[in-house]
């Protein structure tokens, strides 16, 4: 399975997918489409599972559902493809990696998938935050230049789909996450984005059992597998010249000979950068003067939601497009065309004087101090699932901006004691995760709090699944409590 690609006897290879999620559910569908004889396997038996799984057993495919059925690998599996959420200590991964048995991410299957005979450019993204941003001004940059594209991975489409597709793509515009590129080995992508690495999902990294060689913290093994992404690059490692650890993955990276660095940074370009000069973004990396000069590709203005770490999304985007040809007059008509997903710096109302932004999607402290970053006086209303990171440095950063805090969420104190120990003098506020109305609590509080010209900002800096189905469930509950309050 080592070298194995779309045209490899398949009908001799019995596959178990671990997870029947959309990636899982995506892979097991791809291989039967190759042949393969497969074994699904999933410990939760929910309505969803069950209806996916009859779809796959009408095609053929062997499902286990229900508590038990991830505990024993089966002797006769050739290939494991996990579904992105497994963690490396996971008993079916752990038994598959003591037996030998190569163990693939649904990525790393649609890569093989697509070769040797319909390989697509992959134009992939990966970060701590803005991934999914990033990835759609991508499209929106592609399809204005004339490019038959789609914005998969971990964006919400498994690339395997589009892998499968009967469209005949020009370029994929893909996002990874840390997850994802943990199970890639093979991949060769066009050019690939790093745009920043801040603590996140350390609680999957945990495990000592998952890190790479050499690596001795999670956070370290968690930065090696962002890396991975610029390993055989062939065109272009773009780089956030403001994160010198992205710049430093560069360095380290195996690239494929002739591939560039390219850097991108708020600041006014040097050669081989996209930047900001003015009101201008410009590209001074995919022109034959750069030495000397740089060429508009984008007016400030374009870039809505208006933020610095924004601009910066686009900026990451705008070289990956440059760097497979997209004229610069598409970079800014791709910005100007894209409509981004709710949740994201979106303000849903105001009042006396003091506007309501949601931003849900805002689930780390880095990104909840990009969202701070904006605005100059926030009630900040935080918490959630932590991940096992911590507020300190973010509190330390914003606290001239904080008017008042609350915090709610099942690990409201991480956010709380952050407050107290590094902005003591800020009004705060702790709401009980089992309190009645905690959101509308919230956001009544922060309204009594916030002065004329304040922004009441939710950037929760944390997961959503304690309290919501996700974060887009967050911020409607944020939204509705601030429809009760505005009328």
């Amino acid at each position: 399975m080592l070298t194995a690609d779309r045209l490899s006897p398949w009908s001799q290879a019995k596959v178990v997918v671990a997870g029947l999620g959309t990636s899982g559910f995506a892979a097991a569908d791809g291989l039967l489409d190759l042949g393969a004889k497969v074994l699904v396997l999933d410990d939760l038996a929910s309505e969803s599972n069950a209806e996916k799984a009859k779809v796959l057993e009408m095609l053929d495919a062997e499902v286990r559902l229900g508590p038990g059925s991830t505990a024993q690998l089966p002797a006769d599996a050739d290939l494991v493809v996990t579904s992105p959420g497994w963690r490396p200590s996971a008993p079916l991964l752990r038994q598959a990696g003591l037996a030998g048995i190569p163990i693939w991410g649904e990525v790393e299957l649609a890569w093989r998938m697509s070769l040797p005979d319909r390989q697509v450019p992959w134009l992939a993204v990966t970060g701590t935050n803005g991934k999914t941003t990033t990835v759609g001004m991508l499209e929106s940059m592609l399809t204005a230049g004339g490019l038959t594209t789609s914005a998969v991975g971990n964006i919400g489409r498994p690339i395997v789909e589009a892998v499968l597709d009967e469209v005949n793509y020009d370029v994929l515009a893909v996002e990874l996450s840390s997850f994802q590129l943990h199970w890639t080995s093979s991949l060769s992508l066009h050019s690939a984005a790093v745009l920043n690495v801040a603590p996140d999902h350390l609680e999957w990294y945990a495990d000592t059992a998952g890190w790479p060689a050499g690596v001795n913290d999670s956070m370290a093994a968690y930065a090696a597998d962002k890396a991975r992404i610029y390993q055989r690059v062939q065109h272009a490692c773009v780089y956030n010249v403001a994160d010198s650890a992205t710049e430093q993955m560069v360095a380290e990276a195996e690239v494929v000979e002739g591939a560039r660095a390219v850097g991108f940074t708020l600041g006014v370009p040097g050669p081989s950068m996209l930047g900001v000069v003015d009101d201008l973004l410009v590209d001074r990396a995919f022109i034959p003067q750069r030495r000397d000069s740089a060429i508009e590709i984008a007016k400030l203005s374009d870039v809505v939601p208006f933020a610095p770490h924004n601009v910066a999304n686009a900026l990451a985007a705008a070289a990956l497009a440059r760097s497979f040809g997209v004229s610069p007059q598409a970079v800014g008509e791709g910005l100007r065309r894209l409509k981004l997903g709710d949740h994201r710096i979106q303000t849903i109302g105001e009042v006396g004087g003091v506007r309501f932004v949601d931003d849900s999607k805002a689930t780390n402290p880095h990104a909840a101090q990009a969202s701070l970053a904006a605005f100059e006086s926030v009630v900040w209303i935080a918490g959630g699932q932590a991940k096992g990171t911590s507020f300190d440095e973010l509190v330390t950063r914003v606290a001239p901006k904080l008017r008042a805090v609350v915090a709610l969420g099942v690990d409201r104190e991480v956010v709380a004691e952050a407050i107290r120990r590094h902005a003591p003098e800020v009004p705060l506020l702790v709401l009980e995760l089992g309190d009645h109305g905690v959101m509308e609590q919230a956001v009544k509080w922060a309204a009594t709090q916030a002065r004329p010209g304040d922004v009441v900002l939710l950037a929760p800096g944390c997961a959503s699944k304690d309290m919501y189905s996700d974060y887009a469930a967050r911020g409607n509950d944020f939204a509705l409590a601030v429809a009760e309050l505005t009328g």
